[in-house]
């Protein structure tokens, strides 16, 4: 069947809600934003009407530079991980029995119905020094006494981790229940062990799912807010974070709308850009 154009003013009502429901809860709060984000501000006040571009200057300062390269790295790093973690566990997953991929994919829906503070609060305890998983190793004789792994570096990416791969999994799992099989018998016919079968055949074949899910991983990532607070120091802290700090406890709404805009509008390329190539990667498959 071919899609033919609107013809009249009521071919455009199914649409009409939704685009009422953006309107009112993205367009217009980001419009007074992007307002915001322009305004001076007082000293001793809030911020006034105005004009300026010294809120978006503060971009190049070294302070914004180095959470700007934390949170991009920060993001892509868990976004790596979620994937090398998550596409054997998918792969595995897709072979199993139809009730062991009920159970696992039930299991990875209960995660995502976890809050983030209750996330949070849980790793850190499970790597405290007190309460934590050290104690455990020091009875099994792998430590000589518990130690504190958080807050850290490594608590945080423990708990974006654990967090996103549930994420990733969902999204890596239709593409590979979709994988025709005969394509690792071929290889494996032609003298090709499972591991580098799964290397050079299943991976090549499933790049564009890979770079499309990163995307979808890095986004959630550099949205991070609660997590690095947890489970972090202040240097952990990831832009999302800055501009809570800016608009709160510095009361400095303009720069903090600045930064908003910014994480706004990068998310919203790094979308188009998933949907760029998942709608190129359905143009191919036709």
């Amino acid at each position: 069947m071919r899609r033919s154009p609107p013809q009249k003013f009521a071919d455009y009502l199914p649409i009409a809600f939704p685009a009422a429901m953006l309107g009112l809860f993205f367009v217009i709060p980001f419009g007074i934003m992007v307002a915001i984000s322009v305004f001076k501000r007082v000293q001793g006040g809030f911020y006034e009407p105005s004009f300026t571009l010294a809120n978006y200057a503060r971009f190049l300062t070294p302070f914004f530079g180095e959470v700007l390269s934390f949170s991009l790295g920060l993001a892509a790093l868990v976004s790596v991980l979620c994937l090398l973690i998550g596409v054997p566990f998918t792969y595995m997953l897709t072979r199993l029995g139809r009730r062991a991929q009920v159970f696992w994919l039930i299991a990875l829906l209960g995660v995502l119905s976890l809050s983030e503070v209750i996330i949070g609060f849980a790793w850190s305890t499970l790597l405290s020094r007190t309460a934590g998983l050290s104690n455990l190793f020091v009875w099994l004789g792998l430590m000589e006494k518990p130690e504190a792994w958080a807050p850290g570096l490594g608590a945080v990416l423990t708990g974006l981790v654990y967090q996103a791969f549930p994420y990733t999994v969902l999204v890596l799992y239709p593409a590979f229940s979709r994988l025709d099989p005969s394509l690792m018998e071929a290889a494996r016919t032609l003298g090709c062990s499972p591991r580098r079968a799964f290397v050079n055949v299943v991976l090549p074949v499933m790049r564009k799912t890979l770079l499309a899910t990163f995307i979808i991983v890095f986004i959630f990532a550099l949205g991070a807010y609660l997590l690095p607070q947890i489970l972090g120091r202040p240097q952990h802290w990831t832009l999302s974070v800055l501009v809570t700090d800016q608009a709160i406890y510095q009361s400095n709404m303009p720069f903090a709308a600045a930064m908003a805009v910014f994480l706004v509008i990068a998310s919203l390329l790094l979308v188009g850009l998933s949907v760029m190539i998942s709608g190129r990667k359905e143009i191919g498959e036709q």
